[in-house]
């Protein structure tokens, strides 16, 4: 067969030889550690936090950290900027950065940025923290789950600041920096500015960009295992990592309004699929949207009392097309749905509370739509029947034959066999009350006023009767 190429022979051979040596290159530059064959040049691997601290971000910088110490990065550099986060999410990043055989470098930038509650601590835990001018670090007061301020909270609450001073000391010692005022963050909610920062030993350095900062950070020590190390800048290439698009996902529907509206969406567009079976499309993207949600919660502090209130508000809506309750059960619905707003998310954190104008416009509108859907569905099932059995009640016809226990009306351009419980006389106008199930016509003396007459009518008895 590969003869009867003929003079294509050489070309395959070259092509294939070609591909064979892409190949193989490829190969050894993936790997070009393992053979010897990496570059000289050191390289600092180094993400991006512009935002809360949840746990999709935990998952991804410990992610990376593991990834950077496989592959012997010089170091890894964290470029930060937030407002804090959830306790369980910084205390796996500082896990993460205290088990680094690489050193760790948190830069607080660019100018404006903040390193506030969870934030600080992360910086506190790092080998080298670093603040851009204009930056500031600090409030990392804890807060309480569920913003409970009654008595008997305040001595968990008590418990919580004590542990959280305890731990905000212990990282300030491990990485030799002031402990008071590591401490003073965290009781007092104090918050400094870089320049402050590096006066009282809370930072290392301030630096104007990360060009200044590895020119800084060139040839300073750090320790491992209580063995000085040398940290080599010079010549240093930045490679930022970005997230894969699982954790891109969930990070844009962690935020806690976006997960509550796409419950709500999904929640309204089953509602609307039992509501109207077989529209089909309102299900299908109820169904994504509530998959959506669900899969968004798992990084979110939800209650789910909170949760059976909005379905019970659904409920509700529901029930008001069965039970006459003169609009209590919508009332009812919005009340249960409004509280369940409110308690679903139990975190007092501004970022991890659901915006206020967000729940009333939800609740308004996702309460309009219900009526609307329901109203819909009212109309459509007390709709006057205009075909099959059901339809025939109330045509008016006439008689075409003296009518009572049988005789034929014309209804509807059809002729039909007829009964009545009460003689009927040819000619008058008739009323139809039922269709029976032998397929005859019960019929009723109709009002002559307001029927409309069948015109073009010739004798019965020279019609052939249709039924």
């Amino acid at each position: 067969m590969f003869d009867a190429l003929g003079p294509y022979k050489v070309l395959i051979c070259r092509l294939s030889a070609v591909l064979l040596l892409l190949c193989l290159g490829s190969f050894l530059f993936a790997h070009r550690e393992a053979f010897g064959l990496a570059q000289d040049r050191p390289y600092i691997a180094a993400v991006r936090i512009s935002g809360p601290v949840s746990p999709v971000v935990a998952e991804y910088v410990t992610e990376q950290l593991v990834r950077v110490n496989r592959e012997n990065a010089a170091a890894f550099l964290m470029e930060l900027d937030t407002p804090g986060g959830l306790d369980s999410a910084m205390r796996q990043i500082i896990k993460g950065i205290l088990g680094s055989e690489i050193p760790v470098v948190v830069y607080v930038a660019p100018s404006g940025a903040r390193a506030a509650s969870a934030g600080a601590l992360i910086s506190l835990a790092s080998d080298f923290a670093v603040m851009a001018p204009g930056t500031n670090i600090g409030a990392a007061h804890p807060v309480a789950i569920g913003g409970g301020q009654k008595a008997p909270d305040d001595v968990m609450m008590s418990k919580v600041v004590e542990d959280a001073a305890a731990y905000a000391r212990s990282l300030a010692a491990r990485r030799g920096r002031n402990q008071d005022w590591a401490e003073k963050m965290v009781r007092d909610s104090l918050s400094i500015s870089a320049d402050e920062a590096l006066k009282h030993g809370v930072i290392d350095l301030i630096a104007e960009d990360v060009p200044d900062l590895l020119q800084k950070l060139d040839g300073r020590k750090y320790f491992r295992a209580d063995q000085a190390k040398v940290l080599t800048c010079q010549g240093a290439s930045v490679v930022f990592a970005t997230m894969d698009w699982r954790q891109k996902i969930l990070n844009a529907i962690s935020d806690p309004n976006v997960a509550y509206m796409l419950l709500m969406l999904g929640m309204l567009g089953v509602f609307f699929e039992i509501s109207q079976p077989g529209v089909i499309l309102p299900g299908a993207v109820g169904a994504i949207a509530l998959l959506l949600a669900l899969f968004a919660f798992q990084t979110l502090p939800v209650n789910y009392v909170g949760m059976l209130l909005i379905l019970l508000a659904l409920v509700l809506f529901v029930l008001e097309v069965k039970v006459t309750s003169f609009g209590m059960l919508t009332v009812g619905g919005m009340v249960s749905m409004t509280l369940g707003s409110l308690m679903l998310f139990e975190h007092s954190d501004p970022f991890v509370k659901l915006s206020r104008a967000v729940i009333a416009s939800t609740v308004l509108v996702t309460t309009g739509f219900c009526l609307l859907v329901l109203y819909f569905v009212v109309r459509t099932q007390r709709r006057k029947f205009v075909s099959g059995r059901e339809g025939m009640a109330g045509l008016i016809g006439e008689a075409l034959t003296d009518v009572h226990r049988s005789g034929q009306v014309f209804v509807h351009g059809e002729y039909w066999t007829a009964f009545s419980a009460e003689p009927i006389a040819a000619g008058e106008v008739i009323e139809v009350v039922r269709l029976a199930d032998d397929m005859r016509l019960e019929v009723r003396r109709g009002n002559e006023d307001s029927s409309v007459r069948p015109t073009n009518l010739t004798s019965g008895s020279d019609k052939e009767v249709g039924k």
